[in-house]
């Protein structure tokens, strides 16, 4: 049976509409989850909610374990990510409000990091040619296209480290990149979900232009469209959940055919890890 789990998403799971089974404090081989996995019900569908910045909002996103996080939803089944996330808009057409699902990332980190589960006696490289579902972003854009939501489908995702937003000078230079939106969350969120075999896409909302347009965005009315977007998405969320528990996708897993290292050299606490990624 396939799992749904979002991660992001502030506010999502204390919706009257969502009624809360349980929370899991999963301990994995990479640490502490930022939080408690919240095991929920929506019409009687099934799901996980993970706040990627814990409830209250206290680590930035340099400080969040993804590794840990990922782990910890795979590790209860979770097998089909959706990722709801804040960014700026780097193009004319994606404005305040409107939602962007990308289908590519640009890792501009700075390499504080951990973006792999592999390494220390194992090797492994997993594509990310294509790090997002399609069959699943093309799920999310027809609910989308049915709530009358303003969604664009594709498009490319530039993650920076922040917790600084760009300059002037840093946003021209993404926007010649040809990239739409900017975050600071979706690597190596996105790749490590590939990693573990899981099935991920990303409900990107626009909160402002960054700070490529002259106007300058204050952030009084970020917070404005940020409660717009959170009311939008929880209502796009409620919509999804049954609808992908019922109709599940099919999707094909990536990850283990890139492990180079024979299971006979790994360790037995590595072999454990492994079996949870490789599922």
């Amino acid at each position: 049976m396939q799992k749904l789990g979002i991660i992001g998403g502030s506010g999502i799971y204390s919706l009257d509409n969502i009624k809360i089974v349980a929370e899991h404090i999963v301990e994995t081989p990479f640490g502490a989850p930022s939080d408690a996995v919240i095991q929920a019900e929506v019409n009687g569908a099934e799901c996980y909610f993970l706040p990627r910045h814990a409830r209250g909002h206290k680590i930035l996103p340099h400080e969040v374990n993804y590794r840990a996080n990922i782990y910890a939803l795979k590790k209860l089944g979770v097998d089909v990510i959706i990722s709801v996330s804040a960014v700026g808009s780097l193009k004319e057409e994606h404005a305040p409000t409107h939602f962007v699902l990308p289908d590519q990332f640009i890792d501009w980190t700075k390499g504080k990091r951990e973006r792999t589960f592999f390494g220390e006696g194992i090797v492994a490289h997993v594509s990310t040619a294509y790090p997002v579902e399609k069959v699943l972003q093309e799920r999310i854009h027809k609910t989308c296209m049915e709530l009358d939501i303003n969604a664009h489908k594709g498009g490319s995702y530039i993650c920076i480290e922040g917790p600084q937003f760009s300059s002037r000078a840093e946003s021209e230079l993404y926007r010649s990149f040809g990239a739409s939106v900017i975050g600071m969350t979706n690597v190596p969120e996105s790749y490590l979900a590939k990693e573990a075999g899981i099935a991920y896409a990303t409900i990107a909302m626009v909160t402002d232009y960054d700070c490529w347009k002259e106007e300058h965005c204050a952030v009084d009315e970020i917070m404005k469209v940020m409660t717009t977007n959170n009311q939008t998405v929880q209502k796009l969320i409620l919509k999804l959940i049954p609808d992908l528990v019922a109709n599940p996708i099919s999707f094909v897993k990536e990850n283990a055919v890139g492990v180079m290292t024979p299971k006979d050299l790994w360790t037995e606490a590595q072999k454990e890890w492994m079996e949870v990624i490789l599922k």
